[in-house]
C-alpha cells in the first residue's frame, strides 16, 4: 500500500504516541524543572514526528534520511532524559514509553540504514 500523507507512516504514528505520553508524564515533574527536563524531554518528543513528517515532504531521498537522523539522534537524547527522569525519582518505570522508544528507534534505525538488496 502506498503512503499518501506522513500521518499514514507506521514510525510516525508511534512517534507521535511517543511525544503524547512524554507530555503526560512530564506534567507530573516538579515545578522547578518546568524550563528544565520537562522543556528539553518535550522538545526532544516533538522533534521525533515532526522531522520525519518534515523529511517526508523532501523531495530527495537523501533529504529524507537527513531528517530520519535528526529524529533519531532525538529519540537518543530522549531516552537518556527518560533515563534522567527516573534515576532522579520524578517517575517510575514506564512500559508504554519504553516500547515506543524501542520500536521507533528500530524502525528508524532500518529507514536510515536499510538492508542492502543483493
Amino acid at each position: 500500500m502506498k503512503t499518501k500523507s506522513f500521518k499514514d507512516l507506521i514510525v510516525w504514528q508511534k512517534a507521535y504516541r511517543l511525544t503524547l505520553e512524554i507530555y503526560r508524564i512530564t506534567k507530573t515533574f516538579p515545578r522547578h524543572e518546568t524550563y528544565g527536563l520537562t522543556q528539553q524531554m518535550r522538545k526532544a518528543a516533538i522533534s521525533l514526528p515532526s522531522n520525519i513528517a518534515e523529511g517526508y515532504g523532501k523531495k530527495h531521498k537523501a533529504e529524507y534520511q537527513q531528517f530520519l537522523s535528526i529524529a533519531y539522534a532525538s529519540l537518543l537524547e530522549l531516552e537518556t532524559q527518560y533515563l534522567l527522569s527516573l534515576d532522579l525519582n520524578y517517575i517510575n518505570k514506564n512500559e508504554i514509553i519504553e516500547n515506543l522508544i524501542k520500536e521507533v528507534g528500530s524502525m528508524l534505525y532500518r529507514m536510515i540504514y536499510p538492508i542492502p538488496i543483493r
